[in-house]
């Protein structure tokens, strides 16, 4: 699979400076953990699983988290699992290309018993999101995992959900993080990603932010996932990579946009009609959230919504700027330091500290591609869109 695999090789050619590199589910962790993209959720209850995983990745999806905790019902549960074992095993027999597959489960027993009766199709599964994730509840979370690649004798990752209100509440922060930071330290190798659970932080307090509000607005959500950061994702080698909050608002139709977009994959002039298609359509709270979750050292994004997805890879997309600024600082020759300006004649680029945001560059690069010097994100979402 690749980002943008879903256009047309010809309208690729005419976006991209350097293409998205193609990648499988065996690929490193490294790799992985970079080009989730927008993870789309969905409920283990949808009859026609199968076939919405198809569909979504013939949309580009490459990473998708079937959910058998918060979406579902109590009383859902083992209908759920049924279902979802059954679902698996119609992908595994129709065959073709997939995104990451994880399952959300609600307890540690889960892990094992369905990769037990997932038997074949379990070579389809990414790994699983371990909800509410803390030390006390992490460590048999990450045990079992250990237990469930034995039984399916292939790598399964973790995604812990960071969500607990004892990470929330201040008097307690400090304490949960390094004890979650100890436990995910233990298991690095089995860790693909950290994500952050927004809804239920404004859940503990009773908020809920409006759609031209971003979670950054939220003073005391935005603290905290400054806390995570600064404890779990540092660039020093220790850090992990942290997926953005969900969004919750989707009024979008993509089809509302088909008739335009297919005039031109590069809408001839258009793009500021998309533009503000999207913002009437409440996707400007999501771009802008979307801006800071990368400011604020976040990577990927948590979607309940097709419609989310194309916006947030779209984003995710090195510019032409970004990629010559990361060569330069990472050019054999600048390795002893020193101030550099930028090709772009527009900033200077410091090579020490600049540093790890080129490498991290490079590494976003290689998985979404780098955009042309004329090419903007409304290229880059339209094209996606049309196909």
């Amino acid at each position: 699979m690749r980002h943008f695999g879903h256009v047309a090789p010809a309208v690729r050619d005419d976006l991209f400076f350097q293409q998205p590199s193609a990648f499988d589910a065996d690929a490193p962790a490294r790799t992985l953990s970079a080009a989730l993209g927008a993870t789309l959720y969905s409920p283990a209850t949808r009859p026609k699983l199968a076939d919405d995983v198809i569909k979504q990745a013939g949309r580009g999806v490459v990473s998708m988290v079937l959910c058998l905790e918060d979406s579902i019902d109590d009383s859902e549960v083992a209908g759920a699992e049924e279902n979802l074992v059954g679902q698996f095993a119609e992908l595994a027999a129709r065959g073709g290309e997939l995104p990451l597959l994880f399952i959300r489960v609600r307890e540690p027993h889960q892990i094992t018993d369905l990769v037990r009766r997932l038997g074949d199709s379990a070579c389809l599964l990414s790994g699983f999101v371990l909800p509410k994730f803390t030390q006390e509840r992490g460590v048999p979370f990450m045990e079992a995992l250990a237990k469930a690649e034995s039984l399916g004798g292939r790598r399964l990752f973790a995604m812990p959900v960071l969500e607990s209100p004892e990470l929330l509440h201040l008097e307690t922060r400090r304490e949960v993080l390094g004890k979650i930071a100890a436990t995910v330290g233990s298991y690095r190798d089995r860790v693909l990603a950290l994500r952050l659970g927004v809804t239920d932080f404004c859940s503990a307090y009773g908020l809920r932010r409006a759609p031209d509000m971003t979670a950054y607005d939220v003073r005391i959500v935005g603290d905290v996932i400054a806390d995570v950061v600064n404890v779990l994702g540092r660039a020093d080698g220790t850090g992990f990579t942290i997926t953005g909050p969900v969004w919750e608002y989707f009024r979008l139709q993509e089809r509302m946009f088909k008739p335009q977009l297919r005039r031109s994959p590069f809408l001839e002039g258009r793009a500021e009609e998309l533009r503000t298609a999207l913002i009437e359509h409440d996707l400007d709270g999501l771009l802008r959230e979307i801006e800071l979750d990368r400011a604020n050292g976040l990577l990927g994004k948590t979607c309940i919504h097709p419609s989310h997805v194309a916006p947030v890879h779209a984003l995710s997309v090195v510019s032409h700027e970004e990629f010559s600024d990361a060569q330069d600082i990472l050019r054999p020759e600048s390795g002893g330091g020193g101030v550099l300006r930028s090709a772009y004649t527009n900033k200077m680029n410091e090579v020490k500290p600049h540093r790890a945001w080129a490498e991290r560059t490079l590494q976003r690069a290689e998985v979404f591609g780098v955009a042309r010097e004329d090419v903007g994100f409304v290229d880059l979402l339209a094209a996606s869109l049309a196909e």
